[in-house]
């Protein structure tokens, strides 16, 4: 049997970022994945990317995430925002 590359067991039930080809970045709590790193996510918020809306989100619910174009996935305990220094 392969050996997962990502262990994402235990990440389940909790807050994620995950962040797609295309800028796409949404929040979502995990409820199941698969070997292809499809995921569900639940209670899911997308940060808008438009410059001037930085702090925006909009609420998405359910949503199911094709694993193809999922580049960063990353706990959201832990994480610390920084200013964007090339914003002025």
């Amino acid at each position: 049997k392969k050996e997962d590359i990502l262990d994402l067991n235990k990440h389940l039930e909790k807050r994620i970022l995950v962040k797609f080809h295309g800028g796409r970045e949404v929040t979502g709590i995990l409820k199941g994945f698969d070997a292809l790193l499809n995921l569900v996510l639940d209670d899911v918020a997308e940060r808008l990317r438009d410059w001037h809306l930085l702090d925006e989100t909009r609420s998405l619910g359910l949503l199911v995430c094709r694993g193809t174009i999922v580049s960063f996935i990353a706990p959201v305990e832990g994480i610390k925002e920084i200013p964007n220094p090339f914003l002025k």
